[in-house]
């Protein structure tokens, strides 16, 4: 009877897993719908800001910018490199962490000087675990991404991309592709690339419309692009937040069906046990009623 009992303990802490196990699930479930329904709401205003651009470098090929300036200049093995790694607050989501950390590595392998930029706890504490210096921390980020917390990145970074202290800066995260299917993606943000915006395609002999900006087209860009750039930051911040949580919904579908798994085999091992011990009574029975009889006789 021990046996019954330990096996029945264990089905009732097992389903107790479950339960929560499932409801994080649904959380997940939730929370994932609402970051996709903001990124939604946001994307034409920061599509139509891309276009913008697109529009200005397609009709005024001639304009240059600080933000477009790669700094051909600086040797490789001199220039600040900037890493904006966004990872989780919290585990419980599979390899979706780790998949972002090691994506980072491969960005440090290459030559220059790095900095990083970190958004999310676990990210925090995998780099100052691995003796790497963290240039600056963003917390509270990661689980409230919202265009406040992305301006304070985004001005962040492009204030030192200004005076000189980054070179380059790129954005790790994790894009998700559908609800089976997440990567890991690497975009650099900074400098800006002509042809991210289609200038590349545009035809020499194109037909280009006479615009004017004012004040002037530098001063329209500069105030642009920073724009766009936290938009972009947004963009990755609620990406990663929906990536986050669809990678939780899996594995706790995995760690529930796991447990539905364990049940079905304890509960077989209980009627096996139960079974053994009933036949045990009955027999015990039989063999004492057994004794009675001969002791009458």
């Amino acid at each position: 009877m021990a046996n019954i009992r330990e096996i029945q303990t264990r089905i009732n802490s097992v389903k107790d897993t479950m339960k929560i196990t499932n409801a994080m699930y649904l959380i997940s479930s939730t929370k994932m719908r609402q970051a996709r329904k903001k990124l939604a709401d946001a994307e034409p205003y920061f599509y139509k800001l891309q276009a913008e651009i697109a529009r200005i470098l397609r009709h005024m090929p001639e304009v240059s910018n600080q933000y477009f300036d790669s700094r051909e200049e600086i040797p490789k093995e001199e220039r600040k490199i900037g890493s904006v790694v966004i990872t989780g607050d919290k585990g419980l989501a599979g390899a979706y962490n780790h998949n972002v950390e090691k994506a980072e590595e491969e960005i440090m392998k290459m030559p220059g000087h790095h900095k990083l930029f970190v958004v999310g706890e676990l990210g925090r504490h995998y780099f100052v675990s691995q003796g790497h210096e963290i240039e600056q921390n963003f917390q509270y980020t990661v689980q409230k991404p919202n265009l406040s917390r992305a301006r304070i990145i985004s001005e962040t970074l492009m204030e030192q991309f200004n005076n000189g202290g980054l070179d380059e800066v790129y954005v790790v995260y994790t894009r998700m592709e559908n609800s089976m299917v997440s990567e890991v993606e690497t975009v650099k943000l900074l400098p800006l690339e002509r042809s991210a915006f289609g200038e590349d395609s545009i035809p020499a002999n194109l037909r280009r419309e006479a615009i004017q900006l004012y004040p002037s087209v530098e001063s329209v860009m500069d105030n642009i692009v920073p724009n766009y750039v936290t938009g972009m930051i947004y963009g990755c911040l609620v990406e990663a937040y929906a990536s986050e949580h669809n990678a939780r919904m899996t594995a706790m579908k995995s760690a529930t069906d796991s447990a539905e798994a364990i049940i079905k085999d304890l509960s077989i091992a209980y009627n096996r046990a139960r079974q053994a011990a009933i036949t045990q009574e009955i027999t015990e029975v039989c063999a004492g009623a057994k004794a009675q009889k001969r002791k009458r006789k």
